[in-house]
């Protein structure tokens, strides 16, 4: 997943008015001045929490000075004298807002809470005293206009309509009377999407898993006892063993656990987190902001919020988008039954009498995995070291294709002794950027894995990408190895493509650098980079176990074989979840407030999808995605650039897989473009032809009828 900065500001609209009054921070406040440290990284070292609020409310204030003086200019507009100004401008804003929300996400702290919830309405008022600013439109319509005779490179064209186009679509051709409007419903979205996200990282917390019995716990390994024991302590409950909850439906221990009931008690402690009735119940603010951005879309001129999310993605509208999803829906509705029957046979093979339920799903799914392909998880875990991953598998595939290389910095300081930070360089030596990888579970830390910026790269602004990768794997207990799954693997590859979209960015204008891109295509490359973890070349450079053997060939080969082992699950969490974020956001203004658990019983039933066995990946009660993440109506977007970066794949494999020079032309033609193109003119460059369905059912294992491919 990718977070911006721009999804921050947009989706935290209101019109409180900005508190500071003055333009000029304290020289003791660690964000008055660009950064020193290489690649100006964010000083943890000096930043208390306490310096996040005046920094931030004294950014907005110089920015607003800095957008005063461009609309009242004198002079006839220009490129250089708007909108370059307007790229220019809020540097104090910005360099604080991304170290912000990067340790708000991370790592934060009842105080930093507290300023989170200050702070939204804020950057509400602010970004609309922006957008919705008439002399400050009128020379960007001026310029827009006239843009043919303007002779502007190409990425200058691009940022003009670019900003013509957002401020339209917020709102700077309404009325006044619309206007104001618009600000009272961008002031109650703002304050109901961060207060969904604190409760739910609460919800998350409160909603873990308490067990007495350590007997319960039959199946879990060793190491992951000891963890559990470990967070128990840590909580004041000595003796006893938590599990937390992962951002999902599906919990990571139920495949192993083999005491039903405790099966059971888990995967409804994660079903029902953030729907107890109390303080941290989720319900009415979830139906309070979607009934709040149909009203929005109405306003705005569009029939629903997923009309008006879509305008500006590649699939342009929602019934692209939901086309595409009933393509997928049938073949993947087949292969759920099917996988059901067999889960429920190996049920009663195993001697159980007792019907399939989600929480038995995936302990069945890996016995029945040991059974067709002889493979079992516990066997791969001591395979993958999460150090060795990172720079003998990650990084070494980044290596040979890209030519890039990447050294350790301890001189960096981090928010939190748990991240590394690494220097990225070219072939030739030349500094790239900075990246951190923030890993292990905490229970401050949202949940889900991301990426993210803490400095863009912008030629204009003369900086260059400092990046972060977090993840919520589980951490050993001390002294006990860092081993993860290959579904963490997979994680590590996929939020690393991510990286490596923002640290090939090569733009002049910081608003289209790097993966300033639409939803639907900022998850291509990510996606893309996750088929390197399985490559030849690359897995036996990190499959390696503490005695130094590397992972057998005939092992890879099991689990090559089982690739589409269970995808009806799989996928089909995922297709559920976004077709109920789409049928959240096709509710047009009319509809009123939904109860929540009567829609989104409707809903899945509607997909067509065995939901009652496979569940969506996310309720909608804990979807941050959609409610707190930007993702709006664009949860589709991982299954559309699933399809985008298997037609990729298609062409490496047919011109001679990961090579150098093919690396190079994927980076040249897709990772270091921004949103310089329109992204249909960039992927068609590069693939030669439009995205078709074929090569993401076949990467499933499926037929377009439903079938499987023969193996």
């Amino acid at each position: 997943m990718r977070t911006t900065l721009a999804a921050v500001l947009f989706t935290a609209l209101t019109t409180t008015a900005v508190a500071a009054q003055t333009t000029t921070l304290p020289a003791s406040n660690p964000f008055a001045k660009a950064s020193t440290l290489p690649f100006e990284a964010p000083p943890f070292d000096r930043i208390k929490d306490s310096d996040y609020l005046p920094a931030l409310e004294v950014g907005m204030a110089q920015q607003s000075a800095e957008i005063a003086a461009i609309a009242n200019n004198r002079a006839a507009p220009t490129f250089d004298n708007t909108i370059a100004a307007m790229e220019k401008s809020g540097r104090l804003l910005e360099r604080a807002a991304m170290a912000f929300y990067g340790v708000v996400g991370a790592n934060t702290d009842d105080v930093l809470q507290k300023t989170q919830a200050t702070l939204a309405p804020k950057f509400a008022a602010h970004q609309d005293s922006i957008t919705l600013n008439p002399k400050l439109f009128a020379r960007v319509k001026t310029l827009y206009d006239g843009r043919a005779t303007l002779k502007l490179t190409p990425e200058q064209l691009q940022v003009l309509t670019l900003t013509y186009q957002n401020m339209v679509r917020a709102g700077a051709q309404l009325a006044p009377a619309q206007k104001t409007k618009l600000s009272a419903l961008n002031a109650q979205l703002s304050t109901l999407e961060t207060a969904f996200q604190q409760k739910l990282l609460a919800a998350a917390k409160a909603g873990a898993l308490v067990v007495d019995d350590r007997a319960k716990l039959a199946g879990l390994s060793e190491a992951e006892i000891a963890a559990a024991a470990a967070t128990a302590k840590e909580r004041g409950l000595p003796g006893k063993y938590v599990l937390t909850l992962q951002n999902t439906t599906e919990q990571p221990p139920l495949a192993s656990l083999t005491d039903r009931a405790t099966r059971e008690a888990l995967f409804k402690a994660g079903w029902s987190r953030a729907e107890k009735g109390d303080a941290n119940d989720t319900r009415a603010t979830i139906s309070q902001i979607a009934d709040l951005r149909a009203q929005k879309a109405a306003l705005l001129g569009f029939p629903t919020w997923a009309d008006y999310v879509l305008a500006d993605q590649m699939a342009k509208n929602p019934k692209t988008a939901l086309d595409f999803m009933q393509k997928l829906g049938t073949p993947v509705a087949a292969e759920q039954r099917r996988e059901a029957a067999e889960l429920q046979a190996q049920i009663k093979a195993d001697g159980g009498d007792f019907t399939l339920k989600p929480w038995d799903w995936d302990l069945y799914a890996e016995r029945l995995r040991k059974a067709k392909y002889d493979l079992n998880q516990d066997e791969l875990k001591p395979y993958f070291e999460i150090n060795r991953v990172l720079t003998d598998g990650v990084f070494y595939a980044a290596n040979q294709l890209y030519g890039i290389t990447f050294k350790r910095r301890t001189d960096i300081p981090v928010y939190n002794p748990d991240v590394m930070v690494y220097e990225v360089s070219e072939e030739n030596g030349t500094p790239i950027g900075l990246m951190y990888f923030d890993y292990w579970k905490r229970d401050n830390k949202n949940g889900g894995a991301w990426m993210s910026n803490f400095v863009n790269q912008s030629k204009l602004l003369g900086t260059k990408p400092v990046i972060y990768n977090v993840g919520n794997f589980i951490k050993p207990a001390a002294g006990q190895p860092a081993l993860i799954t290959f579904d963490d693997v997979v994680t590590m590859f996929h939020e690393f493509g991510h990286a490596l979209h923002g640290l090939f960015a090569n733009q002049t204008y910081p608003s289209v650098s790097g993966t300033n891109t639409a939803r639907d295509f900022v998850e291509f490359p990510s996606q893309f980079n996750e088929h390197w973890a399985l490559d030849p070349k690359v897995m036996p450079h990190y499959a390696v176990n503490a005695q130094g053997q590397v992972i057998p060939p005939a092992l890879v080969d099991k689990i090559k074989r089982a690739s589409t082992f269970n995808t009806g699950n799989t996928f089909g969490q995922a297709l559920a979840a976004a077709e109920l974020d789409m049928s959240w956001h096709s509710l047009p203004a009319s509809a009123g407030r939904q109860d929540v658990d009567s829609f989104e019983k409707k809903a899945l039933a509607a997909t067509g999808l065995d939901t009652d066995d496979v569940p969506p990946r996310y309720r909608s009660s804990y979807f941050l995605h959609i409610w707190g993440n930007g993702y709006s109506a664009g949860y589709y977007a991982y299954q559309w650039t699933k399809m985008l970066d298997n037609n990729a794949y298609d062409w490496f494999e047919n011109h001679g897989g990961m090579t150098r020079a093919n690396g190079q032309r994927f980076r040249d033609m897709i990772l270091s473009k921004g949103h310089t193109e329109d992204y249909a003119t960039m992927f068609r460059a590069f693939n030669g032809k439009d995205p078709e369905i074929a090569p993401l059912l076949h990467d499933l294992g499926l037929n377009a009828d439903g079938s499987r491919v023969a193996p």
